[in-house]
């Protein structure tokens, strides 16, 4: 039995154990999530924080105590219910449903632990597991998952918008967000192409004119290109190149109306789950992030840091242009680069410089000879 799993599946599961065990040792030298865990094919008699109760599709017992850990009451509990080519998860009052590219691997309960022991939380872990076959352990390659073709998709989503999203350059380069169109105007002027404009706390008519002026300024640059954060409408009213929405807003977003107004449509995403739920509406870019630890904008996901970035790059880089989002300054932003994204959004590495201009100027050498920015 793998020593590290021992105590990893309730009751005791050996062969599992081992499983998880040989899957764990390919896949690389991962920090362990902070938290405890333990996997639960029954229902312990005390369950603890970190416990995910696995429960069969066919097994109507498990399905309710599966069904009760969905409530917020439990904000600590997980269960996954499967079947044969699906997957469901409950936590804290939300339902995460997944269908399956193929049938679940025979080893997919032990890869889902041994994703869970490389930190990631378990509704990503529950993704790389179902992208998971049996043996992908034993190839000479890197075993980790990156085949879009293998991956689950999100259940029970509409279908895209059509028409589909414009497009925008595949690599955008250097990204400044900054707070309000002065700023626009002062990178754009600066040299930097791709900007966005992010308002917070303002009145209705200062923000109207705000989203007016960053649009006006970038129609100054033919190659120029301005997203508006959150508030489509406005941009839509003013003509603005695109928007940039977070995962919450694709609840209340009017998707089909920004693809008929013609804008490029941006969308964060802070692991495999979110990535599967935005790159389902063929956005034109797709944000990753937080790749280091930021004060300028509260996420509710951790740092991902170097090693998720370039494995969420291998896995999303031919569905969408890729941007790498939080923390990232003039030191890390050639390591950054390296992960395989094709743009790099940047906030107080600009905004908050002694010396923006001078700023610019270094950080777009970084992406010299690198990036096609038409």
């Amino acid at each position: 039995m793998s020593a590290r799993f021992a105590d990893a599946f309730w009751p005791p599961a050996d062969e599992l154990a081992e499983a998880a065990g040989r899957i764990r040792a390919r896949l690389g030298d991962w920090p362990r999530g902070a938290a405890p865990w333990r996997l639960c094919l029954a229902a312990p008699e005390l369950p603890a924080d970190g416990d995910v109760l696995i429960v069969s599709s066919g097994d109507r017992t498990g399905q309710a105590r599966a069904s009760a850990v969905s409530r917020p009451a439990s904000p600590d509990a997980v269960a996954i219910e499967f079947g044969e080519r699906s997957a469901v998860l409950h936590a804290a009052g939300a339902r995460y449903a997944l269908d399956a590219a193929h049938a679940l691997a025979d080893d997919w309960i032990a890869a889902l632990a041994a994703f869970i022991d490389c930190g990631f939380a378990p509704l990503d872990a529950l993704v790389l597991a179902l992208a998971w076959r049996d043996g992908d352990e034993t190839l000479d390659d890197d075993p980790w998952p990156v085949d879009a073709a293998r991956f689950p998709r999100v259940a029970g989503l509409p279908a895209a918008p059509e028409p589909a999203f414009a497009p925008c350059p595949a690599r955008l380069g250097l990204y400044p967000v900054v707070p309000d169109a002065d700023w626009v105007e002062r990178v754009l002027d600066c040299g930097a192409r791709t900007v966005q404009l992010r308002v917070k706390g303002a009145s209705p008519d200062l923000l109207r004119r705000e989203i007016a002026r960053a649009v006006a300024a970038g129609r100054r640059y033919p190659d120029a290109r301005v997203f508006i954060n959150d508030h489509w409408q406005i941009a839509a009213d003013e003509g603005a190149y695109g928007v940039h929405l977070g995962q919450e807003d694709l609840e209340t977003a009017d998707l089909a109306a920004i693809a008929r107004a013609g804008l490029r449509l941006g969308l964060s995403s802070h692991g495999y789950y979110e990535m599967l739920r935005a790159l389902h509406e063929r956005p034109s870019y797709l944000a990753l992030g937080p790749v280091f630890a930021t004060a300028t904008k509260a996420v509710a996901a951790p740092p991902q840091g170097l090693a998720r970035i370039a494995r969420y790059a291998r896995f999303a880089s031919a569905r969408a242009p890729l941007v790498a989002i939080g923390g990232v300054g003039l030191d890390a932003l050639p390591a950054v680069l390296a992960t395989g994204v094709g743009s790099v959004a940047v906030v107080s590495a600009v905004t908050g410089a002694a010396d923006y201009r001078a700023a610019i100027v270094a950080l777009q050498q970084c992406f010299a000879g690198e990036f096609d920015n038409r």
